[in-house]
């Protein structure tokens, strides 16, 4: 198959899932070309499979902000043309699904008939989505995808939830990981960079932003490191950055935390953690937490979302409700504070991330792709 991928190109989950995606299916001797403003960050190897196109915005001085929809919609019908594409397969609803419907009905003109399927990653959803002027264009083109699919059931229902009039059948299919990514030995050598008295060592890894509550991995902490030597790092960058750094000075914790800023692969960093800290306050999946887990690290979150749908309470980790610090840091406590019971929860996690590895969710795509290719042919 030939396969059109657009995304975000950024370190967010979307784009992310979005590349591996592409990734793995290049690897299975599909065409894969990423449609998009930059390089995936994550599209770091070299294929005979795997293209990228960019969408270049001008500069007019006309617009205030710039067209990227449009300009968008314009690449997507040049490269189904020439490129001769099979399928689209859109991910984020805004605004690559209505740019895939605006780039449809132009080659419907022509006498193309291009199928496209929208993948619903989230924020899309849950907070994006929820602001009135949006709702009619992301019902809109969810309606007219040839297919949908979100990454967990629990964005399945807030998506029918925020938007009623959506008729379109969602189909689950969860994010995924590359286990053999997370094949990074753990020595002493490295994990003494970040713990050099055999700390604890906890992370957190995310975009810095409100919703993923990062004052409260700090607070956390903080509780953790006066029962437990214990060393945090922080992987990421964002908006709550300042906030962040003024708060481990106001708890006199910022000896105790390396902040090592934006990371393209984790995978190794993950190597040498005990315990991962997911605090946010939504979450349609979690796919930071099955990364952490992949790489044999325990989680403590919330239960926000989906994340019950990736972290198992009382196996892979524990979870707690949005704010509950001293909850948190309890459970952290009780898996940190004996290495039997650390090895133990070590042990699960891994086991659970295991459910979701790409030799698992790939073909749950491959056949999405074959469904919507067989109805175009019967059309």
């Amino acid at each position: 198959m030939k396969i059109g991928i657009v995304c975000y190109p950024t370190f967010g989950g979307s784009g992310v899932v979005a590349t591996e995606l592409g990734k793995a299916l290049a690897e299975k001797g599909h065409q894969v070309h990423f449609i998009t403003y930059s390089q995936p960050v994550r599209l770091n190897f070299f294929s005979g499979n795997l293209f990228y196109h960019e969408v270049a915005v001008s500069d007019y001085p006309l617009f205030d902000y710039q067209p990227y929809e449009l300009v968008l919609s314009s690449k997507l019908v040049d490269v189904v043309k020439y490129e001769k594409l099979d399928l689209l397969h859109v991910h984020y609803a805004i605004p690559h699904a209505s740019a895939a419907y605006m780039a449809k009905q132009i080659l419907a003109s022509q006498g193309i008939n291009i199928p496209f399927i929208t993948t619903l990653h989230g924020t899309d959803i849950t907070l994006v989505g929820k602001d009135p002027s949006f709702e009619p264009v992301i019902t809109f083109a969810i309606n007219q995808s040839d297919a949908v699919t979100a990454v967990s059931e629990s964005l399945k229902e807030d998506t029918y939830s925020n938007f009623p009039d959506v008729k379109r059948e969602i189909k689950v299919i969860p994010n995924f990981i590359c286990l053999e990514d997370y094949k990074h030995d753990e020595t002493l050598c490295q994990k003494k960079v970040y713990a050099p008295n055999s700390e604890r060592l906890l992370i957190h890894v995310s975009n810095f932003r409100k919703v993923k509550r990062v004052e409260d991995v700090l607070r956390v902490f903080d509780k953790v490191r006066k029962q437990i030597p214990s060393k945090l790092i922080l992987v990421g960058d964002g908006p709550e950055r300042p906030a962040i750094e003024k708060l481990c000075r106001e708890l006199d914790t910022c000896q105790d935390i390396r902040s090592l800023g934006k990371i393209v692969n984790p995978e190794q960093i993950l190597a040498v953690a005990d315990l991962f800290l997911l605090t946010s306050e939504a979450e349609s999946f979690g796919l930071a937490a099955l990364e952490a887990m992949a790489a044999k690290v325990p989680v403590i979150s919330t239960n926000s979302g989906g994340i019950p749908e990736v972290n198992v309470h009382g196996y892979s980790g524990y979870m707690s409700n949005v704010g509950d610090i001293d909850d948190m840091a309890k459970n952290a406590i009780h898996i940190l504070k004996d290495d039997v019971i650390l090895t133990e929860f070590k042990k699960n996690a891994y086991e659970q991330a295991k459910k979701f590895d790409i030799s698992k969710v790939l073909p749950m795509y491959e056949e999405l792709y074959r469904e919507v290719l067989n109805r175009k042919k019967e059309s």
